[in-house]
């Protein structure tokens, strides 16, 4: 028996307890002012949610809207801090200030959408309408921040990992029971290349929430870029590889072996990997150790991801270091398509 069982049904009790407040109105819900799409998770951990949130901020910014994305920053050195990371221009903070999600999104979509980060998202959204006249919000990681009112509720269910242990924090990576899975209006599955056979995944979904719609959905690396020309602003770059190049892996994620994973599927040639915790800001001691494992194991370049290239910003890298990016593939993307701009 996992010792911390007790504590993960108190957990799922006050998750319950609080949902129950929200649905029975005794807990307010507030509108932002303009209309809300939330993206989240039932698990703690990497879950494609980031890509998701720019798949959809770009949606909507192609569709002639004006995007602000509103996000908690997890790892910012002043968590209480309300951070304006990008008026949709222009970048204004860095990952240590505005956390490397936010920064990793203001990136993705310059020209697309502007990025808050504030763990408050009712007070974000006013700073927004003062400061940026959105017609449009983006709640990144929200399922569980049911004070912000939204008009589309989306689950990314991660097909390698779905239900982590099935049990909730602590003693498992549910954030609540399974059964609350019916707030949702959508369940994107991410990561379905990566999985055996999802048809399991869409039943048991299907069976907490007969009506939500369910996407299927994969990652690809869209570009490989050099790191100085990504923090640039590049807009170059693409997925090819020298394919006799060795590469050395390293990455600060919430599921790092699918990022390995999705290279390996590439064909690069990996020499080596090296994992630190998610969101991990990098020092010079640990891009010290990383160069030495590479070179001992004759990698000619680093390879890492864009969530980690914005804790890279300050480092002095001797070796060739390249970023994989990489995007959502909606298997029905007209039908999503068409539930976002509803």
């Amino acid at each position: 028996m996992n010792p911390l069982s007790p504590l993960g049904w108190l957990y799922g009790l006050a998750a319950d307890t609080r949902n129950a407040f929200y649905d029975r109105g005794i807990f307010k819900t507030e509108s932002l002012g303009a209309p809300t799409i939330s993206i989240g998770n039932l698990t703690t951990g990497g879950t494609g949610k980031t890509p998701m949130v720019a798949l959809v901020a770009r949606l909507l910014a192609d569709s002639g809207e004006k995007v602000c994305i509103l996000t908690r920053g997890y790892g910012r050195k002043r968590p209480a801090d309300s951070v304006l990371v990008s008026d949709g221009t222009t970048i204004l903070s860095d990952a240590r200030t505005g956390g490397d999600e936010p920064v990793e999104l203001a990136f993705k979509l310059i020209g697309k959408a502007a990025v808050i980060a504030d763990r408050d998202r009712v007070s974000a959204a006013q700073r927004a309408h003062d400061e940026l006249d959105p017609t449009v919000f983006v709640l990144d990681d929200a399922f569980q921040h049911r004070r912000a009112e939204r008009d589309i509720d989306i689950v990314c269910i991660d097909a390698t990992n779905p239900w982590g242990n099935g049990e909730i924090l602590p003693a498992g990576t549910l954030r609540e029971r399974t059964q609350n899975l019916d707030r949702a209006d959508a369940v994107v599955i991410t990561r379905t290349d990566l999985a055996k056979n999802v048809a399991p995944i869409e039943d048991e979904v299907r069976r907490l929430h007969p009506e939500a719609l369910i996407f299927r959905s994969s990652n690809k690396i869209s570009r490989i870029v050099e790191l100085s020309e990504f923090l640039d602003g590049a807009e170059s770059g693409n997925t090819s590889i020298e394919n006799d190049r060795s590469y050395f892996a390293f990455c600060g994620l919430g599921n790092p072996s699918n990022f390995f994973r999705q290279l390996e599927m590439l064909g690069v040639k990996l020499a080596g990997r090296k994992t630190f915790a998610d969101h991990h800001f990098y020092d010079a001691k640990d891009m010290a150790e990383i160069e030495k494992k590479a070179r001992g194991l004759d990698a000619e370049s680093l390879i890492t991801t864009v969530k980690d290239a914005v804790r890279l910003t300050d480092m002095k890298i001797s070796m060739p270091c390249h970023i994989a990016e990489i995007e959502t593939v909606i298997a029905d993307p007209e039908g999503f398509r068409e539930l976002i701009l509803s």
